[in-house]
Order: C-alpha cells, then structure tokens, then sequence
C-alpha cells in the first residue's frame, strides 16, 4: 500500500523522470549496437559491442577535443565572470544617470540573434588572423555577456543595501564592498551564471563550426561528433557511444555544483 501511495503522489514526477530518460537509455542501447542494427525497429542490441567506445577513440581524437572544449568552456566562463560580476553590481547597487537605459539596452542584446552579428565579426578576426582559433569564441566574453548581466543583476538586488552601506561606512570602497560584502554573498547567483555559461560553451556547435572548422587542431566535441557523418552514411552506433562520452564530464560537473545551481536560479528566478 505504501508504495502504491508513494506511486500515486509522485505520479507525475515519475512520468517525467521516465520521459527524460528513455532517451538517455535508447542512446545507451544504440551505443553496443553494430552499425547495421542502430536505428532498426529492434531496441535491445542482438549482440553487444563494448568495443564501439575503443572505436571512438581509434577513429578520432577525442582527448584532443575534450581539451579544446574545456578550455574553450572554462576561459569563456572564466572571462565572463570577470565583466560581468561588476557590471550586475553597478546597475544592482549604484545611482548613475543612464542606468535604466543601459539596462535596458542588455536587455535588448539577449534578443538579438547571434546570426545578425556573424558577418562582420568573422571578418573582423580573420583580419586579426584568429580564425581556425577559439579565441573568437573566448575573447568576447571579456566584454561580459547580457544574459549573465541579466541574471547576476536580478540576483544582486536580493541582497540588502543595508550591508553595503555599513561597509561604506566602515571605510570601504565600491571595488572592496563588491569583493569582500557582495561576492561571499552571491556565490548561489555567481555560480548559476557560471554553470549557464559553462554548459553553454560545452554545447556550443554553431561557434566551432563557424571559427575552428578550418583547423581540425581545434576543433571541440561537438564539431569532433559530427565527424562520424559522411556524405551517404551515418554511423549512428559510434555517434551514440561518442555522445555518450562527452556528456559524462557535463554531468559530473553538474552533480557536484547541482544545489548552488539550483539556489542560484531559484532566487534569480530564472527558469529553463
């Protein structure tokens, strides 16, 4: 009885888990199928092959793109940190003329696809000579990104004005009050606007594909994945063991970070 009563109240918690995780096992299944029964009508693998996930490695380098990947991922979340914490904090917690305006002007640049841009900044670094690069893709975010502006803003505003203000008193200034009041304060925010940026990058397929394509050195996991798909064929068995490779590193960073993630967005709240 307890565990039908456990069944009923969780019913719909429990068709979800499900239905986010049939496809994490369908990928599992199709990743021990041979090339011929991936994607058939037949779900469960006639023989298994372990030996799809040596494959992978024989057929690509795929140490290499996860290093590119992390650096890609940790330099531009690094980076965007870096602008973007005192930039939420000057339009959280100071008065100056044009901060509405300029708020809303980020808010503006969230809704600007990233398309209309591609043009003239790919012809500004390939006059730089940084194309077949990631710097591209790391550099900008030492401008700061909008939407991490945006999240790290509405998380700073939960925070007392109270606390500066008796830092200010006791002799802080604004570069001491962000660093030693506001940063222990908004790690949840911080580390939300951190794991966005971070899965972001890691995800990221059309800014690889864009600037690094020209230069196989360079290339992260996702552009590494697509090398499986030739001109007439698909190895769907050896993408779905590849796949599954690359979202390990992805899910352990995110069991560890998962409750100051979930704080962070939660108190922003920001939501999918």
């Amino acid at each position: 009885m307890r565990t039908l009563a456990f069944v009923g109240r969780h019913a719909i918690a429990i068709a979800l888990s499900v239905m986010f995780l049939c496809p994490i096992v369908f990928l599992a299944l199709t990743s021990f199928m041979t090339d011929d029964q991936a994607l058939t009508a037949s779900l469960w693998p006639a023989s298994w092959h372990p030996g799809n996930y040596t494959e992978v490695f024989a057929r690509t380098p795929l140490p290499r793109y996860l290093l590119n990947t992390i650096v890609y991922a940790v330099c531009a979340t690094c980076f965007m940190l870096l602008a973007s914490v005192p930039a939420a904090y000057a339009l959280a917690k100071l008065r100056w003329r044009g901060r509405t305006g300029v708020f809303v002007a980020i808010i503006c640049m969230m809704m600007l696809p990233p398309q209309v841009t591609t043009v003239p900044l790919y012809l500004m670094w390939a006059n730089y000579g940084l194309t077949g690069t990631i710097w591209p893709l790391v550099l900008p975010m030492l401008l700061g990104d909008a939407f991490s502006i945006f999240l790290l803003r509405q998380f700073l505003l939960t925070i007392p004005d109270e606390y500066l203000d008796a830092a200010r008193v006791d002799g802080c200034g604004e570069w001491r009050t962000l660093l030693r009041v506001v940063l222990p304060m908004a790690k949840p925010g911080i580390a939300a606007a951190a794991m966005f940026q971070f899965f972001y990058a890691w995800n990221d397929y059309y800014g690889p594909l864009l600037y690094t394509s020209e230069n196989e050195s360079n290339w992260t996991l996702s552009i590494g994945l697509a090398s499986f798909r030739s001109l007439h064929h698909v190895e769907w068995n050896l993408i779905s063991a590849a796949t599954l490779l690359t979202m390990v590193p992805i899910v352990v960073v995110f069991f560890f970070a998962q409750k100051a993630f979930v704080q962070g967005v939660t108190l922003t709240g920001v939501k999918g």
